[in-house]
Formats: structure tokens, sequence, C-alpha cells
């Protein structure tokens, strides 16, 4: 293997290292046994690279003295397993994505922090600013090497941003709705973005497909972690939309010629996000928020359902029920107050909304409310729904049920 290989190997588990030093030996914080192991691992996995390449810098350190050239035979060995060329091309992506979901199952349970999501933030923009402006300089002069390394980084952080926020997004989307979407895009950008042929055949030669993945991924980076700072979920939306676009001054400088041309540009693509996205904040989940608990009801004591009711649900016991309860728990970050709404739909056509009392977060099991409907009209059979809706439109969590005749 080339010392190329090794060092994007220790790129690629860089972020698992760095995160079990930390919790091994300067946080010292009681942790899982798995936890441990598997933090003893990514150490293993460095140290193993690290010798690694001492061994091969020794190597070429002994062939320059001596003036033999090994490398021949070396490709000649190399060549000849057919596992040893899928591992030169495969290897790294399934290291890659096995060391990203191992942080993200073992390291990452629950809301990412946020120090870590801004830390990742401003070291992608960093070099991603600084890049666009080298890059040119640097092909002309053949620092393919370089090039090469910068790539190979900003691409494992686009890969560990998106696998950050993924867990929050999956618990935040609703399958059955448009916001799934949202959802499906950041699964392919985190697979793309692990498996370096894909990423290599589709970003690669389109650089402006890099530039809408970084600005995908500081979205969706920007639109979990401003919640957590007490963000309402939408003003985060819109934030983070124009962060976005304002991040992209250094790429539009290259076709506007100058810095006062990018910033004008960028800003009329941030009022233009601006203005858009409120015609469409249902396409979006609202991470972090999240329904944890949602069910049916015959009443409610002490905030708590009583008398669970389960779809299918007959007309019949509909009536003699008098009504059902809809209770629902909303997760939200501590500090958070967010408006909702339970909207009631009968075959997807919305007949009653009630307005109910802000969430208020910090609650582990989710802020409890409840709307109650006792008018279903004269036919209730068909498939009901009530849907938690931020005020602004943004779908938390959806209850589903069916009445028959």
């Amino acid at each position: 293997m080339r010392k190329s290989v090794f060092v994007a190997l220790l790129v690629v588990f860089l972020p698992g290292i760095a995160f079990a030093v930390f919790q091994l030996f300067v946080f010292q914080t009681p942790v899982r046994e798995r936890a441990r192991v598997a933090a003893w691992a990514f150490l293993v996995i460095g140290l193993a690279c690290v010798a690694a390449l001492g061994a091969l810098l020794v190597r070429d350190a002994a062939r320059s003295v001596r003036r033999r050239s090994l490398g021949d035979s070396w490709a000649e060995l190399s060549g000849r397993p057919a596992w040893l060329g899928w591992a030169r091309k495969w290897g790294i992506s399934a290291a890659s994505l096995a060391s990203g979901l191992v942080a993200l199952f073992v390291f990452r349970r629950g809301v990412p922090d946020v120090a870590w999501l801004v830390g990742y933030l401003l070291l992608l923009w960093l070099l991603f600013a600084v890049f666009t402006q080298v890059r040119a300089p640097l092909e002309t002069r053949g620092r393919r090497l370089v090039l090469g390394a910068v790539d190979y980084t900003i691409q494992t952080l686009y890969h560990n941003l998106l696998l950050f926020v993924l867990p929050s997004y999956y618990a935040s989307a609703t399958l059955t709705s448009v916001n799934v979407v949202f959802l499906e895009a950041l699964v392919a950008g985190a697979l793309l973005t692990a498996i370096d042929p894909w990423y290599r055949a589709v970003v690669g030669p389109r650089r402006w497909l890099n530039h809408a993945l970084l600005a995908f991924s500081m979205f969706a980076t920007l639109n979990v972690a401003l919640p957590l700072v007490g963000v309402p979920p939408f003003w985060a939306l819109e934030g983070s939309a124009a962060l976005c676009a304002l991040a992209l001054t250094p790429a539009l400088r290259q076709t506007a010629g100058s810095w006062k041309g990018a910033g004008v540009r960028a800003a009329v693509f941030a009022v233009a996000a601006i203005v858009l996205l409120p015609a469409f904040p249902a396409w979006v989940p609202p991470a972090p928020l999240n329904l944890a608990r949602a069910t049916l009801a015959r009443d409610i004591g002490l905030l708590e359902p009583v008398g669970l009711v389960r779809s299918p649900i007959s007309a019949a016991n509909l009536e003699a029920f008098g009504g059902l309860v809809a209770y629902t728990a909303v997760y939200a970050p501590a500090g958070l107050k967010q408006p909702i709404l339970h909207v009631w739909t009968k075959d997807g056509v919305p007949v009653s909304t009630v307005r109910l009392s802000p969430v208020r977060g910090g609650r582990a099991e989710g802020f409890r409310t409840y709307s109650r409907k006792s008018d279903f009209g004269p036919s209730p059979a068909g498939r009901w729904a009530v849907d938690v809706v931020t005020a602004q439109g943004q779908l938390i969590g959806r209850l589903s049920f069916v009445v028959l005749e």
C-alpha cells in the first residue's frame, strides 16, 4: 500500500480518533463499555496507520541508500490478488462509511453538540474559502498532492457533518409527507461523500456541484444548530438559507471578477432565499423538534392519556366515546419556545385546526399537549390524521388513524 492510502485512512478516522482521545484522556467522563471499546479501536487504528507510515518511510530511506528499486516488484505483487485491487479502490470508502456509522451510533446519540457543529462548519468554510482562491495557481504548478489532500479533507468534512445531523432529521421527518425528500437528499449526500469513486465521478468534474454540496451541508447543519441555542425553527430556516448564500461569496468571486461583485451576488441570493423559503416550509423537517410520543385516547388526566384507543375505530365506538383526544409530546431543546397547532384532517382534507400552548423545550420525554374533537360529522368513516405543525407550517409529526363504518 502506498503512503497516500495510510494518510487518507488517518484523515478518515481523524474525527473518531480525536473524540476518543478527548473522551478517554481529557474529559474522562463515564462511558458505556462498548463506547470505550470503540474509542480504543479508533486509537489502535490511528497508531497502526502511523506505524505503517513510519515503516514505509524507513523502507524508502533504505531504498535510497542501497540504490535499489523495490517499486516494480511491489507493484507486481500488489497486482496479483484480486481483493487488493478492490481494496485500493473501495477500501477507504468502506472505512470512511464504517467510521462514520460507528461515530453515529456509538458517540453521537441524541441531539448533536453545538460546539462540534460550529467547529466543523468553520473549518469547512475556511478550507473552502482559501482553496477556491489558490486552486488555480496550484493546478498551474502541478501540485496534485496538495490538491488531492485538500479535496479529500473537504469531502470528509461534508461526510461527517451530514452524518452528525442525520439522526435529528430522521427523528423530525414524517415519512408520509413531503419533508421526507429532504431526508432522502441528506442520506444521498452522506453516501455520496462516503464512496470515493462515486464522489470523484459525480462531484469532481462539476465545480458547481461541489458548491451546491457545500451550501446544502451548511444549511442542514445550521438548521439544526441554531434551534439548539434558542432560535425558533422557522427563523433558523431563514437564517440558515441566508448564511449559506453568503458563504458562497469566495466561489462567486471567480465569476464576478471582484470581491465587491461576489458580495453583491451573494446578498441577492440570500434575499431571494429569505423571500422564497416561507412558501415551502413543509419541505424541510423542523429539526431538532420531533414527536416524542403520539397516541389517541378517550380522555386526559394529569396531562396523561386515559383510555388508549387504537386504530381502526368503528363509527359506533367513536359515537360511544363522545369524541377522541389526540395526545402528543413534542421534544424541543432547552430554551426553545415554539407555538404549535393540531390540524385534524379527513382523507387529506383539513377539517379543523386547534392552536395549542407553545412548546417549551428541555423535557426529555417531550412537552405534553393535546386537542379534543367531538364532532366527526354524519359520516365519520375515512382516513383521519392529526398533523402537529409549527405556527409557520413545518410538520413536526403525524398521528394517523382509520374510522370504519
